[in-house]
């Protein structure tokens, strides 16, 4: 994976002892007009469903990021969710409006998840894959942290695909949370997310289907109600 923008958790601290933010004015994403094109982005607002339940210092998120269907989500906008400590919030935005709009953290529609950043968007919003851990050993973040924000375009504005071999799967930082081999497989993959606040939260995917996920997993029997993602996170800072 390229690397556009890498973020070391080395943070300037104000007066007040609290972190300063990564970043607090939006810039035009490059490759715009393709990533239009590329990503199927519409001038709707999704009416996908974001719930939350506590889990104890953290969070279980459900996004329903169906998209009327795998045939039909070239036609259908994205979800966009903010992270905030009363659980993930869907933000009510167009596509087009979220490439100037720095509210949002995280998008969703069937298996891609975009963080808004880099090539996917105006913020600064970064994540890390951590391949041999998992959700629970991650307790703290170390001081060299760094974090990437998606690059998926080539300097002349070509889409980088992910190694799924699907259409339309760029190459984003939370691909390693899934694989496919007949169906979409969680990983258990955890990753850390920082926010444009500097605020840093821990997170990994429990589930694409809304049920059948084990038998995809250890099967390669796809589930039913795809793109009904379940997300466990948690603030660490």
């Amino acid at each position: 994976m390229r690397v556009l923008f890498l973020l070391p958790l080395a943070l300037a601290v104000s007066c007040t002892g609290e972190p300063d933010p990564i970043c607090t004015d939006p810039v035009e994403p490059p490759c715009v007009d393709e990533m239009i094109l590329d990503l199927s982005l519409q001038e709707d607002v999704s009416g996908g469903a974001v719930t939350n339940t506590a889990d104890g210092d953290g969070w279980i998120t459900n996004i329903d990021a169906s998209a009327g269907g795998y045939a039909q989500a070239a036609n259908n906008p994205w979800v966009y969710v903010r992270f905030t400590d009363e659980g993930a919030q869907r933000v009510d935005i167009d596509d087009e409006a979220a490439l100037e709009s720095m509210e949002w953290h995280l998008a969703a529609r069937r298996f891609i998840l975009r963080l808004n950043g880099g090539t996917s968007g105006p913020s600064c919003v970064g994540g890390a894959a951590f391949l041999e851990a998992t959700y629970e050993s991650l307790t703290e973040v170390s001081e060299d942290q760094v974090f990437y924000t998606d690059d998926f375009y080539t300097a002349d504005c070509t889409i980088i695909n992910d190694s799924s071999g699907l259409p339309g799967s760029p190459q984003v930082v939370l691909a390693p949370w899934w694989s496919y081999a007949g169906c979409v497989a969680t990983s258990d993959v955890p990753f850390l997310i920082q926010l444009d606040d500097a605020r840093v939260l821990k997170l990994v995917v429990d589930a694409y289907y809304g049920s059948g996920q084990d038998d995809c997993n250890t099967s390669d029997v796809p589930g039913e109600q795809s793109a009904r993602f379940m997300i466990r996170w948690a603030f660490l800072q």
